[in-house]
């Protein structure tokens, strides 16, 4: 049988506030934890951003106090969550290796979504970005190599290859291009409206940690590449967040945002192996399971709705888990790499006239290609070395992808003759 949190006992509230203590746990040691916990605590400290900051919207668009200080002390546990889990992240580990983390989460989240979604429209989207993310993910990884002497082969454990996807150059867009088409969530599947939450808040995580970090990098090259993938993690942001249903209140959002924390608390209990986070994540659950049951009276109240018609029957779908994607990504990396987004829709580059946006938009930023960041840190590698970093278990699926003495500039810009 299936949890459903609707049905499980709420602790009290005040229950739940924490002292200093516990606010700062033990860190994990970087040179044994699994990779997928690091990923997981990536993608929790992510969905406690989302939760607190759309609090915060909420509360800045409620007129009604005795609704925003029920809102304000969920939030501050919230924010205290956040906090436990962003401290997990030890001392001695780099920004640098903290963000090939956050690339293999992005790649292996995004691929498990896609692979459970049932919408053809919001699978389109995941695939999309997808192949971005990875992309992201070698760069990142020839840096880390080049400045610091570590293969990042080593921090995904094996699990997730390194090699080109879309070039990170070729996924700069006009912004009007990463709009789409909201989800009707009165009538989607509960894992779509999952997907679409939990990838939206993980893609903002991501955004806000290169945003911020840029300017804590030790050199110009990683400051540059930071900014530029930063902008294109903006752009994810934007596609991933116009998927959610614009018409729900903010209490049904209250609710969804509680419910999807909940699911993802149970999850990461249910996948983690080590002992002691895995402790904080079943605490975590009976915590979120009293926001959730607080937002669900407040919807009662105040917009006189039941939780079920938000949530449907409440119980979890399939439990979310992180693992290894290798075939998938590279099955989608030889059906969509030359793929680009025009509005609403998905099209091979060799199809968009050359008066489109896209076209225009790339002239405006990257007309010098040899000043790309993401360009510059591959040539300089193999300028160093005489080939890029990569981790594949075989050759790669794209032909003109497959030099390691040269860095591909028009992939997902040009067609292929």
């Amino acid at each position: 049988m299936s949890m459903n949190p609707f049905l499980e006992r709420p602790m009290k509230l005040e229950d739940s506030f924490k002292d200093w203590k516990s606010i700062y746990p033990k860190p994990y040691n970087k040179n044994e934890v699994d990779p997928y916990t690091k990923t997981r605590i990536i993608l929790m400290n992510g969905t406690e951003y989302e939760a607190v900051w759309f609090s915060h919207q909420f509360s800045r668009h409620c007129p009604d106090n005795d609704l925003r200080r029920a809102v304000a002390i969920t939030r501050r546990i919230e924010q205290q969550q956040q906090k436990v889990i962003s401290v997990l992240k030890p001392v001695d580990e780099t920004i640098l290796e903290t963000t090939i983390s956050y690339e293999q989460l992005a790649v292996d989240l995004t691929s498990e979504l896609a692979k459970r979604e049932p919408n053809k429209e919001v699978k389109m989207a995941l695939d999309f970005a997808l192949l971005e993310d990875f992309d992201h993910l070698y760069r990142y990884s020839d840096l880390l190599e080049m400045e610091q002497g570590i293969h990042a082969e080593r921090l995904v454990g094996h699990y997730t290859e390194i090699m080109p996807g879309r070039p990170t150059i070729s996924e700069h867009r006009f912004p009007a291009d990463n709009i789409k088409k909201y989800v009707d969530f009165t009538t989607a599947d509960p894992i779509t409206k999952l997907n679409v939450a939990i990838i939206t808040a993980a893609e903002q995580q991501t955004m806000n940690y290169y945003m911020n970090i840029a300017g804590f990098y030790q050199s110009d090259l990683g400051r540059s590449l930071y900014q530029e993938i930063g902008l294109i993690e903006e752009q994810h942001v934007t596609q991933y967040g116009s998927l959610l249903d614009t018409r729900l209140t903010w209490l049904e959002n209250l609710l969804l945002h509680e419910y999807t924390e909940c699911y993802l608390y149970y999850s990461c209990y249910e996948d983690e192996t080590d002992a002691h986070i895995k402790q904080i994540w079943e605490q975590h659950f009976h915590e979120e399971i009293a926001h959730l049951h607080q937002a669900a009276d407040l919807l009662k109240q105040y917009e006189k709705k039941e939780w079920q018609q938000v949530i449907s029957n409440g119980c979890f779908p399939r439990l979310l888990t992180l693992g290894p994607n290798k075939e998938y990504v590279r099955d989608i990396i030889k059906a969509t790499v030359q793929l680009t987004s025009i509005k609403e829709d998905y099209v091979d580059i060799g199809k968009v006239p050359q008066g489109a946006d896209f076209f225009l938009f790339q002239e405006s930023l990257n007309h010098d290609v040899h000043v790309v960041p993401s360009h510059k840190v591959i040539v300089e590698k193999i300028n160093k070395d005489a080939q890029d970093y990569r981790y594949e278990i075989d050759e790669h699926p794209i032909s003109s992808l497959r030099d390691k003495t040269s860095d591909n500039t028009w992939i997902g810009r040009e067609p292929i003759e």
